[in-house]
């Protein structure tokens, strides 16, 4: 009986670990070859594999796509999207960079915590407004600090905060949908 009851107070307690203390899936180095917008970008990693990562904890306005062969604009894109590009874009582009890999989405894209050195990219751009912390999937530990960045972030009207009332990218990304049905 004595025994039974480790055995289910260990499982209960190694059952509630994940939600309090999130560790990363993997590690992985690479470097940057493409931002792809504001939340996105491709990296090659040391066996030359190309990842399509997403920034975990960061939702940035969308970029307007545009058609290869036409250049005809095919999706619209937001106020400070292009912006927050660039932002992504002079940071990391060609530069080697660690990520801390914390789920794979539904797209098939990596979701990690990107690090140049000792910077934490993703706090770095909600930071300086170039995006919503994303607080639909934002687990521990991650959560409170992202969130206190986007409020300073708003306090201080930087980046897309310069505008009174900007729109998520997630209800963008629904009214679109939504256009096109």
């Amino acid at each position: 009986m004595m025994i039974r009851m480790l055995l289910v107070s260990l499982f209960l307690f190694v059952g509630v670990i994940p939600s309090f203390a999130r560790e990363s899936l993997r590690e992985v180095e690479g470097v940057v070859r493409r931002v792809v917008d504001g939340d996105t970008i491709q990296v090659v990693d040391r066996q030359g594999t190309l990842l399509k990562v997403r920034l975990y904890g960061i939702d940035a306005p969308e970029t307007a796509k545009y058609a290869r062969k036409t250049g005809k604009m095919i999706k619209a894109g937001q106020p400070f999207g292009e912006e927050a590009y660039q932002a992504l874009q002079r940071r990391l582009d060609n530069q080697s960079v660690q990520l801390s890999i914390q789920a794979v989405d539904r797209y098939h894209r990596v979701v990690a915590l990107v690090w140049l050195g000792k910077r934490n990219i993703n706090q770095e751009m909600v930071q300086e407004g170039w995006g919503w912390a994303y607080r639909q999937y934002l687990g521990r530990p991650y959560a409170s600090s992202f969130i206190a960045l986007e409020e300073q972030a708003r306090q201080q009207h930087v980046g897309l905060w310069q505008q009174s009332n900007p729109q998520p990218p997630w209800e963008f990304r629904r009214l679109m949908r939504s256009q096109r049905r």
